[in-house]
């Protein structure tokens, strides 16, 4: 699992809902849901958001929201807000009477008319886990991308009522979200270290090697032989395109799984340990207290609450 499947199939790290929403002029929404990632694909119209400045979204393109800070989606940059999205999905007036019965248009259809000029696809994902954390961070505030037929067709699946219809909403939703995010890390000098490492032959396949297989006692040696190469050339190559050594990027991806590990209901320091690969529990607690300043159990209780 690297860092964008993370973001899919991680622990805690799932899509809340995928929403029509279909709106007549003038509108404006003012979005403080608090929600880590928002994904709003433009079918008809478009929207100005509004966030450290102006930006545009026009028909058949995608814009990628980095929460949980708040924003404005408008028909114009200069509409007043007449929509709150709060957390829960909760949709009020600017007074707080709630909207989100009257404004309901059916299947997974919300606005002011179902044939309105303006329609987009919104889907967010609430990512709880350090291991989304990691790609978050690698992210701007915003992405606005071309999409592709997948706006379409997300369009038309959306508004179905039959068995099965939210798996197929998750995995049209996840295959929108990733390649908008390949386009942009494509042709961006942002990208990360860790993203551009994973198009080298030699960086890219020792990086998944550990992903893969966190708890395998590694060693610079021993993932050099896996990849072919000496150990110095390893460990010259990855902390260039990576920006840190083998062993830090394993540590640091180990204790990420690890505190998403211990919120599952059943796990425990000594469990999560062996699946990350720490001979022992107090091993995992000396490095897990290091980095994330609490201990294991302290952090699972937290989590718990």
């Amino acid at each position: 699992m690297d860092h964008l499947a993370a973001l899919l199939d991680g622990p805690h790290a799932r899509g809340a809902f995928v929403l029509r929403v279909v709106l007549d002029p003038p509108w404006s929404m003012r979005i403080q849901d608090e929600t880590p990632l928002t994904l709003l694909a433009m079918v008809r119209g478009e929207a100005w958001i509004v966030r450290d400045g102006l930006t545009r979204v026009r028909p058949g393109e995608v814009a990628v929201v980095r929460g949980p800070e708040p924003y404005v989606v408008a028909d114009k940059p200069d509409t007043p807000p007449q929509i709150v999205i709060n957390p829960g999905e909760e949709c009020t007036t600017l007074d707080g009477e709630a909207l989100y019965q009257s404004m309901d248009l059916g299947v997974r259809t919300w606005g002011t008319n179902f044939d309105g000029s303006t329609v987009m696809i919104v889907g967010t994902y609430l990512m709880e886990g350090e291991v989304s954390k990691r790609l978050l961070r690698a992210l701007p505030p915003l992405i606005v991308q071309p999409g592709d037929t997948l706006i379409e067709l997300l369009g038309q699946e959306v508004v179905k009522d039959e068995p099965g219809q939210e798996a197929v909403l998750d995995r049209m939703l996840d295959l929108m979200l990733i390649t908008t995010l390949r386009k942009w890390f494509a042709t961006t000098r942002e990208a990360p270290g860790w993203y551009r490492a994973l198009g080298d032959p030699v960086v890219g396949r020792a990086m998944r090697i550990m992903q893969r297989n966190p708890a395998h006692p590694w060693t610079v040696a021993s993932l050099a032989a896996e990849v072919g190469v000496s150990r110095a050339s390893l460990a010259r190559r990855f902390t260039e395109l990576v920006g840190e050594p083998p062993m830090a990027f394993l540590t640091g991806w180990r204790l990420a799984l690890a505190a998403d590990l211990l919120r599952e209901p059943d796990a425990t320091v000594t469990s999560v340990a062996r699946k990350v690969g720490y001979g022992s529990p107090f091993a995992l607690s000396a490095a897990f207290k290091r980095v994330h300043g609490v201990s294991p159990q302290e952090h699972k209780v937290g989590a718990g609450r």
